[in-house]
């Protein structure tokens, strides 16, 4: 699945930065956008994965970007212990797009330093899913 590959690489941009301090970080105004807009992509290609098979599987509809991850909870494609992560993760989606004055760098950052293995947890439920499937 091309969108798989592509979170991949967003995710091994991501780790490539992952050494970077914080200082550095909230200083380094190419490095905080990148991040955030790497994580944006990564989280938009999560959604698009899962609306895909939302889709080809005939599951119901989500209402919103959450439900993308709830409705794929329920067919039982992701774990329990990755949903809330997953949640959050569309939640911070919506704020870089929609509230992006008020991005906290602090935040950001501890996405990056913390969170990069819920992408990681993602991809491999989604190919448990399209080996099992």
């Amino acid at each position: 699945m091309e969108r798989l590959k592509l979170l991949n690489g967003y995710i091994n941009d991501l780790r490539d930065l992952e050494n970077v301090d914080f200082v550095t970080y909230q200083e380094n105004k190419l490095i905080h956008r990148t991040v955030e807009r790497t994580l944006h992509l990564a989280i938009e290609a999560c959604l698009d994965i899962g609306q895909h098979i939302i889709a080809n599987e005939g599951l119901r509809p989500p209402e919103d970007n959450k439900t993308v991850f709830v409705v794929l909870h329920e067919a039982r494609i992701v774990p329990d212990d990755l949903l809330e992560h997953l949640t959050r993760m569309a939640q911070f989606r919506n704020l870089i797009v929609h509230d992006y004055a008020r991005i906290d760098h602090a935040a950001v950052f501890g996405i990056l330093k913390r969170h990069l293995g819920d992408f990681d947890a993602f991809a491999q439920a989604i190919v448990m899913y399209l080996r099992l499937g």
